[in-house]
Formats: structure tokens, sequence, C-alpha cells
């Protein structure tokens, strides 16, 4: 998610999305009717959404949101299976390259029939260069989706047809075994053609807003809170048992913890560092797997971070387990490599982590020398203008401090800090408007490709100006077009290593997902690769 998407000291149940199931029985049938009781939730998402159009939304508020609005081929359920969304069934050719699926009888928000037809304009829509989409690269497992995307083909060449108003036929370049999983992902949600021509912010209003998930916008006050309620139109509206979900837009942290124990929301994920020891001691916190990491990019295109060794110093003079331990203290994992745990290597039970190994050692003197090589000995002729970027969050800035200060310390060099507001330092980063900035990644679905397509040439996430052909050829021209999982893998390990030997970016730690959320509300679905479903959620 986004991207931002947010790993811990207990053992991560993997999930291999690669194994899809389906689901053929609807769940909740057993619960009281929603009309016995009028079931409402109120939940933080935290910033107000640069944009809730799919196609160019990348943050984990939006993901949130979205949850509720949409639904693509298909959904996410527990034990992160695929599950039937607006298709009913799906098969695949012998080769892999062929998927067909099949479209249930559904409806958008407005009434309107969702067809097959929907899905090609929206996937076409998001590849479009026009629309700017730093996710188009989704999208790039299907032939021709690439070229079109890089203005090198047209999007009559893109294998997306429509066999018929109820059935969509995809060609992949290459066998990709989670492209089924992906479908599930915002980049691939429909949008309603007609809602999307008639208004250029049909997105940003309720009374434009047309969407085919559990829930429809009901009110969208910005900077406040966006109201959703059940969508009578939904397919599965049967199952659908809260009648309203509140999702609040708290950038504020503390306030938003105050607004939990004060009774005034139901739940949010956005909790203050100083509070986890006493959150945990009152057994009020929960804290999940979350398949992510966050790290700091640098922007290579500037002094003095054109320079590995600077980058390198910078890995190697940072303590994190002390970060952990005295700042996050969410039971996180230290990042020596980029790609966390929970996707699984070449066999079974395997985890790609483990078998990838660390890539960082934590050395002062080391760190030191490679400063001192390259022409900062003790800190001397360090800029005086460097500074770290982070999203105005307080968790954000200890963080911030907590490395500046190590830095300091053990580096002899003085950084400042600039925070931005959430929209803001999306726009920064995506201009490499920085030196330094705080980031994160959270999988989009439960493979190491997920984390390792972000940094090729010109990817829509990478955010630093780095480039490496090798990495390029590793990450575009085997894992992503081979369907031999010991050949896409081991080209994912090497892409890696290339990856921590430049290192744009510095891994810190990853993630575990601390939130918060009363008793009484049941039945919420909370995937490790981050957004929260309240499609089956009731009150008791």
């Amino acid at each position: 998610m986004f991207k931002i998407r947010k790993k811990r000291s207990f053992s991560v149940a993997i999930a291999m999305v690669l194994a899809v199931s389906v689901l053929l029985t609807g769940c909740g049938s057993k619960q009281p009717d929603a009309s016995a009781k009028v079931m409402k939730v109120s939940y933080n998402a935290g910033a107000e959404p640069e944009t809730l159009d799919p196609a160019i939304s990348t943050g984990v508020p939006e993901s949130h949101i979205q949850t509720a609005l949409f639904e693509g081929l298909t959904r996410k359920g527990e034990g992160e299976k695929v599950m039937p969304g607006i298709a009913e069934s799906w098969t695949t050719s012998t080769d892999g390259t062929v998927i067909t699926f099949k479209l249930r009888d559904a409806k958008w928000s407005n009434g309107d029939p969702i067809t097959a037809e929907d899905f090609k304009y929206s996937w076409l829509r998001a590849l479009a260069p026009a629309t700017a989409s730093e996710y188009a690269y989704q999208l790039y497992y299907i032939k021709g989706a690439e070229d079109y995307n890089s203005q090198k083909g047209t999007a009559d060449a893109v294998a997306i047809k429509v066999v018929d108003p109820k059935t969509l036929e995809v060609t992949l370049a290459a066998p990709t075994p989670y492209f089924v999983a992906l479908t599930a992902f915002h980049t691939l949600y429909p949008v309603n053609k007609k809602a999307v021509e008639a208004s250029k912010e049909w997105s940003l209003k309720a009374e434009t807003f047309v969407s085919n998930g559990p829930f429809k916008m009901q009110e969208w006050k910005h900077n406040d809170q966006v109201i959703v309620v059940k969508n009578e139109n939904y397919w599965d509206a049967k199952n659908v048992k809260m009648s309203e979900v509140t999702f609040k837009l708290l950038e504020d942290i503390k306030a938003a913890l105050t607004a939990f124990e004060s009774g005034q929301i139901d739940g949010s994920e956005y909790i203050p560092i100083e509070d986890i020891d006493r959150l945990k001691a009152a057994k009020v916190l929960r804290i999940d797997p979350y398949i992510g990491t966050s790290f700091y990019r640098f922007n290579v295109t500037k002094k003095p971070f054109n320079d590995v060794k600077v980058r390198k110093a910078l890995a190697m003079a940072i303590d994190r387990k002390m970060l952990i331990d005295k700042v996050v203290k969410g039971g996180q994992l230290p990042a020596y490599a980029y790609t966390p745990p929970g996707m699984v290597d070449v066999e079974e039970g395997k985890d790609f982590r483990v078998v990838g190994g660390d890539y960082i050692k934590e050395d002062v003197a080391a760190a030191k020398a490679l400063l001192a090589e390259a022409g900062y000995p003790e800190g001397k002729n360090w800029p005086a203008d460097v500074s770290i970027l982070y999203n105005t969050k307080s968790d954000n800035k200890l963080m911030a401090e907590a490395i500046q200060n190590m830095w300091k310390t053990n580096l002899g060099i003085d950084v400042k800090l600039r925070n931005e507001e959430w929209a803001v330092y999306l726009e920064s980063q995506k201009t490499i408007n920085y030196n330094i900035s705080r980031a994160a990644w959270i999988g989009d679905y439960a493979d190491a490709m997920t984390f390792m397509d972000m940094f090729v040439t010109g990817g829509g996430n990478n955010q630093t100006g780095w480039s490496n052909p090798e990495y390029d050829k590793q990450i575009k021209e085997i894992a992503n077009k081979s369907g031999d999982q010991k050949v896409r893998v081991a080209a994912m390990h090497a892409a890696e290593k290339v990856l921590m030997d430049e290192m744009p970016i510095m891994p810190i730690y990853f993630y575990t997902l601390p939130w918060v959320m009363k008793d009484n509300i049941k039945g919420v679905f909370r995937s490790s690769l981050g957004p929260i479903d309240f499609k089956l959620a009731t009150v008791e």
C-alpha cells in the first residue's frame, strides 16, 4: 500500500497466495439479520487520502477505505486465501499464461451492471501514460502492458480480451502464479467509466463517487472523515451486517488514541510509541503480522549520497535493536536486508528472508572508515543542508531524532529534520525532493516480487534516482518472465544482493501491526498485507 505499508519477534504463518482457495459458502449467514440491529463502527484510517481513485492511490490510509468501497475480481480472506470477488470462478491454461475469469451478476453502487468491459477499461486506464499511475507496473504481467505504459506499444496490443459481458480473458507475458491474487489489489479494482468520464473530480466527493464493494460513500468531509454505508447493490449484501462505517482521518495519532480511549471511535492502528507499553500491560493492544519493511531512501542523484560509501556508512552506524526496544516498541525485527519474512522461497516451508540471510552488519568502526574514505573523516566537510524528510507523525519524528543522534554520536555528522503533511510528503518523494526520506513498504501480495520490483530503473515507487542494469536484468528479464519458481526466486535473491551492495535504501526494521479495536466489534479481517476489511464485521 501502500505504500506506506508497515517484522516481528513472533513467528509469521507464511501466506502462500500461490495456492488459490475458493470458499463456496457465504460467511456470517448465522449472524442476526442486519435489520434487527443498526450496526455502526468508526475506525481511524489516518491521514486525509490523497485520492480514492484506485488507479493512482498509493497509501495505506487510502487502502482501508477502498477495501470497503471496491472489490476486484478476487478478494482476500482469512489466512490470505484468495476468495471469489466479482469473478465467481477462473481457469488457467496448462502453460499458465492464459487466465479466464467468469464474472458473476453484480452491480455498481449506482445500479449499472458490472461487465468484463469495466475491467478492461479500468486496467487500460491504469496503464495509460496520461494517468501516471505509480502502480502501473502491477499490470506489466499482462502481455503488451509494459510497452503501452512506456509508450512503446498501443492499448490495442495489451492482451486483455472481453469474450462476452461476463467473461474476461487475460494473456500473461509469462506464467505468474500470483496474478489471480493480485486482482484483489487496488490498482486492479474496476472503476465506473460513466462516473470517471463525467467528472475529473469523481473520486473526491460522495456525490460523484461510484463503487462496487460492500459499502458505498455517503460523505467525505475532507480532513475529517469518510462515511460509507451498506451498498444494497453489492452482490453479497446479505452477508454485510454493518450498516455504516466511519473512517476518521486523524493524522495526529495521540488524538486518535485519545478518541479511542474516550469512546469516540471504535478502533485505530496508529498507536503513539509512548503508549505502547501501557496498552500492552492493559491487554488492550493487538499486535498482528504485517509483511512490510521500514527503511530510509537516499537521493542518490545528490551529493554526498551519490557515493555508495556514504550510504553504507550511514546504514552500518545505527543500532536497529535499540531503535526497536526504545523507540518503536512493537515487537518488530531488525532489518539487515530489504525483503521481510513472510514470503515463501523455492521449497515449501522455507522463508525467502531466512534463505537470503543478512546483508548489513552494524559496525561503527567500519562505518567511520568508509565515511573517511568518502572524504568526511570524523564528519569533517559534511554538507550543512542534509536533512531527513518524514511525514508528520510522532513516531516518525522520534525515529528520525534517534537516528539523527546515532549518526552524530557515531560518525560526527549533523543532519536536520524536515517534516511534511502526508500529501506534500508523498509528492516530495515522488519528485525526489529530499536528501534522506523516511519510507515504508507493505507487500501487495505474498511473494518476494512485491518488494523486489520496486527498484527497477524508472519504477514508479523507486523514488531514489538509483538505477542498475544488473538489477533490472534479474527482475525484468528473469524473475518477472520465468514460470520456473527456482529460476525466479534465484533471480530475486541475486537482485536483492545488488540492491544491498549499492544501498540506495537503508532498511531499519520489519513491521508488526499494533492496533486497537473495541472487544464488541467482531468479524473484522486484518490482512498481513495491510488493509482492514469490515465486510463481515458485526457489533455485539
